[in-house]
């Protein structure tokens, strides 16, 4: 088979793998400066380049301007980069290099950036070349200060910064192995949505620091058995029920001043969220139940705190992007899941705003006039609007067909929105001002094929489901086997209004499968109770609901799809639920390949996994109910499971574990260890030949 510019189906994957799955070259990681004149992004030079560069726009011309490329910089594209910035990027999934994240000035005049751990700075007016920031080693997560001034850093564990034409200097050392400072914990970078662990005072005279003494946290291992010549690497690893890292934070003046912040860790241990605005540094903290989020003025004085707003729920509070936060006149900007309406409302002064079932999604910024933020009338279409405090609703793009947007800018200034649709690949970017609109261009390789796809609201859950057809397939033919490829879990939406999103399913479905895509309960963007659905329930449900979207498309396509050759395959929740389905229902799934699967919860961390399932000491039962271990003996269908040595988020004993009990009950199986792979992001060449092999099973199990 061919498509587009005579390529063959099967080296389909080497693309998909070399472009990370399509995305390089498009522009991302947007500024956009307080007067609306340019914007600041990153892009790589091509749709096959994995280096990001460094871009400005001159919003009124339209014109693009390359500010900094790093090889330029550096003279090659080799980083050996920081442990803690392999880590970060792995909490992010970030797989490109060069520019990856900067940060700017208030006035958006200079940017700083880290290229191989160097940090770098460059002015964004004029011409002038990049040039090396003061440093005394590599750094991680490098930010400039809202003057423009100097420059803050992480290095050997500890806060340091760099005044633009002097010497760094230390601002708080780390006096203990297990202690950092400036660093985001685990738990907060995982599974909170919060990567940052300092924040400038808008003077740049002081700095909120998070610190972190991982001493209680139990020790765990990464290593990778192809070179027994390594030694093992140590991380400290929350496992549910365990302790978690002790958080603090302080106050640290330039002067070398030192305030510790006070609240109640014992009820509240999880730093969730930080800021520091003109009317001072705030810190929301969350309990280790995680139904309580107080969000706390900072006293800079003393480092006490005063409650400016508390959210509570019964089962836990949900975390939004971009809240709470503050409006620069002081008042507080939050949400509500308001159980009536089953919406996810936007407040102020605790005040609901927007209207019943219009779920609010995240915020990406707000002022004295109201909020740019993501909100949704239908899980599947997602968009950027100007909330007003008024109570209006203004989208950013009028748009009627349903899309995935996301954007950053001002309530009443310039945005730049990002679109996704249903109806063509690929992502547009728009520069939206007062007078007109501009689009940033993307250097993405097009997809050789466009995705063929129907999405539809199955049963009567209506359980929002995409079915992905072979190209070259009509009705009335032999029927074609079925593979359910879900995630399937909290955080994550598979299906969305967004064509590009089903690219690797496509591939799939011309090796001639149906491939059925089915969110099920505990998905995201479908109102508070759809998501609490999965309280005290990972498994039964969730399996539930995906038999229940197999039998829908079953009925719907009739004799086109063969009902008695069905597979499914997922990675990470994707890849447990995969298991799941042919331990608990062989008599509907005929073959799984599990990916980065969960096996027991009791290995998984604090903060996702007791968020739904309580402590393992309080909730044996549920624990017990949702491991895959006590299952092992019911295999009957062929399963293949695959999990990256180097993975620190699912450790790769999961899936060791799992492997144990099939042997022992003596069920066949596959393992197939990926070495040196981490969790999210695959080697080119291991990316590649994984679809290969997922197709390969599949021909030869299902077909």
């Amino acid at each position: 088979m061919q498509f587009d510019g005579g390529m063959s189906i099967d080296e389909i994957p080497r693309l998909a793998a070399e472009t990370r799955r399509f995305s390089l070259g498009r522009p991302r990681g947007f500024t956009v400066a307080p007067d609306g004149s340019r914007v600041v992004f990153v892009r790589a030079r091509s749709g096959v380049d994995p280096i990001h560069q460094l871009w400005v726009l001159d919003v009124g011309t339209g014109l693009e301007r390359l500010v900094v490329d790093p090889r330029e910089l550096r003279g090659d594209d080799h980083e050996d980069l920081p442990p803690e910035e392999r880590a970060r990027r792995e909490r992010l999934g970030e797989a490109g290099n060069g520019v990856t994240a900067y940060t700017t000035d208030e006035a958006v005049t200079k940017a700083v950036f880290a290229v191989g751990g160097e940090p770098w700075i460059v002015d964004l007016v004029g011409d002038a070349n990049g040039r090396r920031v003061p440093a005394p080693g590599a750094v991680v997560d490098p930010r400039i200060d809202p003057t423009g001034a100097r420059v803050a850093y992480v290095h050997d564990k500890g806060v340091w910064v760099s005044d633009l034409t002097g010497e760094p200097h230390a601002l708080v050392a780390s006096e203990s192995p297990t202690v950092t400072y400036g660093l985001a914990d685990f738990a907060a970078a995982e599974e909170l949505d919060r990567i940052r662990g300092f924040w400038w005072a808008p003077d740049g005279e002081a700095l909120l620091v998070q610190r972190t003494d991982e001493a209680p946290v139990k020790t765990w291992w990464l290593s990778e058995p192809v070179d027994p010549s390594q030694p093992p690497v140590a991380q400290r690893y929350p496992v549910a029920g365990s302790a978690n890292a002790v958080v603090t934070a302080e106050l640290v003046t330039l002067a070398g001043g030192r305030i510790a912040i006070d609240w109640d860790l014992a009820t509240h241990p999880y730093l969730a969220r930080a800021w520091w605005d003109t009317h001072g540094p705030v810190v929301a903290v969350l309990s280790r139940d995680q139904r309580s989020l107080r969000t706390l003025a900072v006293d800079l004085v003393t480092g006490a705190t005063s409650e400016l707003s508390e959210l509570t729920d019964s089962k836990w509070v949900a975390l939004i992007p971009g809240l709470p936060t503050r409006t620069p006149d002081g008042r507080i900007v939050s949400h509500i899941d308001d159980a009536a309406t089953d919406t996810r409302m936007l407040t102020i002064n605790d005040q609901p705003l927007t209207a019943p079932g219009l779920q609010l999604e995240s915020v990406a910024s707000v002022n004295d006039s109201g909020a740019l933020a993501v909100v949704n009338a239908d899980p599947i279409d997602s968009q950027l609007v100007r909330l007003g405090w008024n109570g209006s609703v203004e989208p950013v793009l009028d748009l009627a067909s349903p899309v995935l947007q996301s954007g950053v800018g001002a309530y009443d200034g310039v945005v730049v929105a990002t679109t996704l649709e249903l109806e063509r690949t690929g992502a547009t970017t728009v520069v939206v001002g007062a007078e007109h609109a501009t689009e940033i261009a993307s250097l993405a390789v097009p997809y050789p094929v466009e995705p063929r796809v129907e999405i539809i609201a199955a049963g009567p859950r209506e359980l929002r489901t995409a079915i992905v057809l072979p190209t070259w397939w009509e009705p009335g033919g032999a029927p074609l086997p079925v593979i359910m490829a879900p995630y399937g879990g909290p955080h994550l939406g598979r299906v969305m209004a967004a064509r590009g999103a089903y690219i690797k399913d496509q591939w799939l479905a011309d090796q001639g499968f149906a491939i059925v895509i089915a969110d099920g309960r505990g998905t995201p963007s479908r109102g508070p109770a759809w998501e609490r659905e999965v309280y005290r329930d990972l498994t039964l449900g969730v399996l539930a609901d995906q038999v229940e979207a197999l039998d829908v498309v079953l009925e719907r396509f009739g004799s086109d799809l063969d009902g008695d050759r069905v597979g499914i395959h997922g990675w990470s929740f994707g890849g447990y639920l995969a298991a799941l389905a042919v331990l608990r229902r062989p008599d509907r799934f005929h073959a799984a390949i599990a990916g980065a699967p969960v096996s027991d919860f009791r290995l998984y961390d604090t903060a996702y996994t007791e968020r739904y399932l309580g402590l393992p000491q309080d909730e044996p039962d549920v624990y017990d109910t949702a491991s895959l271990l006590p299952l092992a003996s019911q295999l009957q269908r062929p399963l293949l499971i695959l999990h990256g040595f180097s993975d620190d988020n699912v450790y790769v004993a999961h899936s060791l574990q799992l492997s144990r009990a099939l042997l022992e009950a003596g069920k066949a199986h596959q393992f197939l260890p990926l070495s040196g792979e981490s969790h999210r992001a695959p080697a080119v060449k291991v990316a590649e030949n994984e679809d290969h092999l997922v197709a390969d099973f599949f021909k030869t199990h299902l077909t």
